[in-house]
């Protein structure tokens, strides 16, 4: 017995966050595929999870300025055949315009400013580098954090602090 695929246009549009600030609790633990669309209602990404507040938090995160609206199909039996499946049809012949903007830790690196460049460039240590590194991610974990906290987000996401080192910003889900 297969499940018949529902058409992304005829999902209702859901609020990103609830009231309190927070994905809404009743997606914990749930599996499913998620179409993710910015202020206009345009779609931004299609996912599937095995744990939808917990991927909803990770993009509210990575990419909280398209993370307006939602549209949500769960499933009882995970299947990723049926995910994938699903994932393809809702994108059509649309694709992700930056799928590790989504999908992957956040870089920091590209985001350096001319004087975070300059000492990058002059640190002469690995401990160092280091340490211009782990600045500049934590530059934009505040940046990040002063969105969140704009867009009324009241969980608090935390960053592993060995890949800061690196220049990445990473966020710990357990």
């Amino acid at each position: 017995m297969s499940v018949p695929i529902p058409e992304l246009e005829s999902l209702v549009f859901l609020p990103y966050l609830t009231p309190e600030g927070d994905v809404d609790p009743k997606w914990a633990g749930k599996i499913g595929v998620y179409g993710i669309f910015d202020q206009a209602q345009v779609l931004q990404y299609v996912g599937f999870s095995r744990d939808l507040a917990s991927s909803l938090r990770l993009h509210l995160v990575r990419v909280c300025d398209r993370c307006v609206w939602l549209k949500v199909f769960t499933v009882d039996k995970p299947s990723r055949s049926l995910l994938i499946e699903i994932q393809a049809a809702w994108w059509g012949n649309q694709a992700c315009s930056d799928p590790d903007l989504w999908e992957q830790p956040l870089n920091c690196l590209p985001y350096m400013n001319d004087q975070e460049r300059q000492q990058l460039a002059e640190a002469t240590s690995d401990r160092e580098q280091d340490q211009v590194r782990k600045d500049i991610a934590r530059r934009l974990e505040q940046e990040i954090m002063a969105k969140l906290a704009a867009r009324g987000v009241t969980f608090k996401p935390r960053f592993d602090p060995k890949r800061k080192n690196a220049g990445i910003l990473d966020l710990k889900t357990s």
